[in-house]
This record gives structure tokens, C-alpha cells and sequence, in this order.
């Protein structure tokens, strides 16, 4: 009794962590470029009565083993990179990238971060920079005046500049793309950083290689859905709920050992 307690225990520790990430999953149904996560589990040690094909005298073996787990951890948080809705908002500098690959900016400390979040607008300098005021990379400086700015499919942002009636060159963007994007450390801010195992950054034009394109005048929404959150919670509080009911039997049987000495 005292394992099974032990062993519910885990059962109840690891539900309150799903119950975790499936909360921030619905804080941020709302977050530019959100992607969901999803906890996952592992089994624990088993305790080995006896092992599969001991021998029962003479050459007669056991078919299977005789194991007794000890429970469940929590192993990974997966992060799903489906795309998000599409959100129209009018803004010029606004984007949204419609496939795969991050947008690049920089850090105060001179690294490089990426995001999905595509809100960007022209600080003082006329330079492009998300809601944190850090860059897009490469650098893209929009003349002060300018009117009519396009972002093309494939990055190539123009515009008319002041003193020149053809449209004007400003920059091309770029996207970053990861051999294995779940892979990427959530760093907060909408933004992400290679981990061990996102494999290296590529630059690359938008449409190519894999990439994704652009979508001016649009951000991509949380592809967080609200109806398999809450279908999760319930099987995460079912869970929990009979987690604890194993520990009550437990404590129960354990009482009734206790008062046979009586």
C-alpha cells in the first residue's frame, strides 16, 4: 500500500503539470504567433518479481514478466507548429509568414533571436523593430515620408520615398529555418533561441527552400484551439481526480491493517 501511495502520488504531480501547460496554452490564445505545447509522459522504474521465460522446473519458461511500475514523470512539453489563423490588420509593416521559418531580430546583447511574431513598425530612425524595439534582421530602414509600402511574397520590400516617383528598394527580408523547429528554447517575448537539438539557423529567401512566404497586412494568430484545450483539461482533472481516489483507498486499507492488531 505504502508503493501505491508513492505511485498515485506521481500520477497526481504529473497532472498538475499538464494542468500547468495546458494553462498557458489558453493565457495565450490570444498571442501573435503562439504555438501550443503538450505535456508528455513516461513510465517509471518497474519493480521485477520475475523476469519473462524464467524457467518453472524442467524446461516449462514463463510467457511474459511479472512487473509491478512505480509511476509516471513528466518527460517533454511538445510544441505543435501548425499554423495559426490568419489576422488582417491594415498595417503596412505587419506580417505574417504563410509556411515555415522565423523572422530574425537582434538582441541588446548583439545575438540573435527568432520569432513567428510579425508586428513590426518603424521606431524614430525609420528602422523596422517588433514591439520590444529590438531590429529586424537584415536592417530595414524605412525613409521618413515614404508612402505606398509594399512587402512582396518573397521579402523584397519597396516604397516611394520623397523626391523619387518610382518605387524605391528598402530591403529584403529573409526567414530562418531549423531542421527541427520544436527543438527551439522558448526565451519569452514571442520569441524563441536554438536549443541542442533545433539544429542550425538558415538563412533563407521567403518561398524557397522549404520556407514559407509573406503575408503583408497580416499576423498570425495563436493556433491554440480553445475546444481540445478544454477537452484536455477535463481528462487531466478526471486523472487527477482518480489519482487521488487510489491514494484514499490506500490510506483506507492501510487503516484497516493498522486496527487489526485491535
Amino acid at each position: 500500500m505504502m508503493r501505491a501511495l508513492n505511485t498515485a502520488g506521481t500520477g497526481m504531480i504529473a497532472q498538475q503539470t499538464n494542468l500547468d501547460v495546458l494553462a498557458n496554452n489558453l493565457a495565450n490564445v490570444n498571442t501573435t504567433g503562439f504555438k501550443g505545447q503538450r505535456a508528455e509522459f513516461q513510465d517509471l522504474i518497474y519493480q521485477t518479481y520475475r523476469a519473462s521465460g524464467s524457467t518453472l522446473g524442467g524446461t516449462f519458461q514463463t510467457p511474459q514478466a511479472t512487473q509491478v511500475g512505480l509511476g509516471v514523470r513528466f518527460a517533454a512539453s511538445a510544441t505543435s507548429f501548425d499554423q495559426g489563423g490568419m489576422l488582417n490588420t491594415g498595417n503596412a509593416t505587419d506580417m505574417a509568414i504563410n509556411g515555415e521559418g522565423f523572422f530574425k531580430v537582434s538582441l541588446p546583447d548583439g545575438t540573435f533571436a527568432y520569432t513567428r511574431d510579425g508586428a513590426f513598425n518603424a521606431d524614430s530612425n525609420g528602422l523596422l523593430v517588433n514591439k520590444d524595439g529590438y531590429p529586424l534582421e537584415p536592417a530595414v530602414t524605412v525613409p521618413p515620408g515614404s508612402t505606398a509600402v509594399t512587402i512582396a511574397l518573397d521579402g523584397t520590400i519597396t516604397a516611394t520615398v520623397p523626391g523619387n516617383e518610382e518605387p524605391q528598394t528598402l530591403g529584403n527580408l529573409t526567414l530562418t529555418t531549423f531542421t527541427n523547429p520544436p527543438g527551439l528554447t522558448r526565451i519569452g517575448q514571442n520569441l524563441y533561441r536554438p536549443g541542442g537539438a533545433s539544429g542550425e539557423a538558415t538563412d533563407v529567401t521567403p518561398g524557397t527552400q522549404g520556407a514559407g512566404i509573406i503575408a503583408q497586412r497580416f499576423l498570425e494568430g495563436s493556433n491554440v484551439q480553445i475546444v481540445e484545450e478544454m477537452v484536455r483539461m477535463i481528462t487531466a482533472q478526471r486523472a487527477y481526480e482518480i489519482n487521488s481516489k487510489a491514494i484514499t483507498t490506500a490510506d483506507e486499507m492501510l487503516g484497516i491493517l493498522n486496527n487489526l492488531k485491535r
